[in-house]
């Protein structure tokens, strides 16, 4: 009776790192949908939400004016044309930079309208409640738009603290 009680106690303490394991669930969300089953209370998160599709259609559209250039400077490359090469690859750098500047500046807008709104507007703070009490809830420690495919704003809609390993990543840094 000892030996099998002895028995169970240690395959409990050996079983305890596997369940201490927290796995990860992930959902996915269609915010569209959300927003036009909700089209009239949605009208301010909808206008922010197009003003991200309009600055995600001018980067594809800068992006696309430098692969032009890029392909331009290929052929005059070919052509043995110095000059013009060199008039390209000026005016590659400034489209470059002038770009990586663009997504900095709008990535910095909308990351502070997105705050502004999620603190001001009644619908948005209403809809991250109820995403956040039916991730808890369910127990999903990740939610992820399902239409996330824009580069200017992060497709996770909520996520638990319990998942973020930064501080873990920055100590072990420190450490090293």
């Amino acid at each position: 009776m000892k030996r099998s009680v002895f028995a169970l106690a240690a395959l409990l303490v050996a079983a305890m790192p596997a369940m201490a394991q927290q796995i990860t669930r992930v959902a996915v969300i269609d915010m569209q949908k959300i927003y036009l089953t909700y089209e009239k209370d949605s009208y301010a998160v909808r206008a922010f939400e197009e003003e991200k599709a309009a600055v995600q259609a001018e980067i594809k559209r800068l992006g696309d004016e430098i692969r032009a250039l890029q392909s331009k400077r290929l052929e005059l490359q070919a052509s043995k044309d110095a000059a013009a090469v060199k008039a390209v690859d000026d005016l590659l750098l400034k489209k470059a930079q002038f770009l990586s500047d663009y997504i900095r500046i709008k990535q910095a807008e909308l990351d502070e309208k997105a705050r502004s709104l999620a603190s001001s507007d009644s619908f948005a703070q209403a809809l991250y409640r109820a995403i956040q009490a039916v991730s808890e809830l369910e127990g999903y420690s990740l939610v992820i738009s399902a239409r996330g495919g824009d580069m200017v704003i992060s497709p996770v809609i909520w996520y638990s603290p319990m998942i973020d390993i930064t501080d873990k990543v920055i100590q072990s840094l420190l450490g090293s």
